[in-house]
């Protein structure tokens, strides 16, 4: 026997991303990816829907799934405002650095930290009346100054570091 999928009806796509804001709100962001993913079947272009979709992704990042993170840029990327595109790329970063220190990979999430870190820069010169960006830098600073790993890390010659500032 085989199934298929249902389409939602174009009438109640609020409510079923309403729905998966609590799903996220529940920590279950597969089930909140599901109801992006029945929405995005019928509006393609929906832009509430591919942020939580990439939200819902970053909420899994721990799970060590592979492709999660470029599945997460690619939703964000499919945001049309510029500076919702930017920030949601540089929290998927962040996520991802944060990942990377629950398993002790410290070079990976400094890396990753300072992708998020550029994003963060980029978005606040978009935006600068708007606090999360600076908010999301300060939370990577503090991290970066704060977890032994990262310091360490931070003062270990890499091939790819990228130098902030530059």
């Amino acid at each position: 026997m085989s199934y298929s999928l249902k389409q939602l009806p174009r009438t109640s796509l609020d409510a079923a991303l309403a729905k998966a804001e609590h799903y996220r709100d529940l920590n279950q962001p597969e089930e909140a990816e599901s109801i992006c993913r029945d929405v995005l079947d019928v509006d393609h272009d929906n832009q509430r829907a591919w942020k939580l979709l990439g939200l819902a992704l970053t909420d899994r990042f721990s799970s060590r799934q592979v492709g999660l993170v470029e599945e997460a840029i690619e939703a964000f990327e499919r945001l049309t405002d510029e500076y919702e595109r930017v920030y949601h790329i540089g929290v998927a970063w962040e996520r991802s650095a944060k990942a990377h220190v629950e398993r002790n990979e410290a070079h990976s999430a400094v890396t990753a930290f300072e992708h998020a870190m550029k994003l963060f820069e980029q978005a606040q010169t978009m935006r600068p009346q708007l606090p999360d960006a600076v908010l999301r830098w300060n939370r990577c600073v503090r991290l970066l100054a704060s977890h032994p790993a990262l310091k360490a890390a931070l003062h270990t010659p890499r091939e790819d570091q990228v130098h902030l500032g530059d």
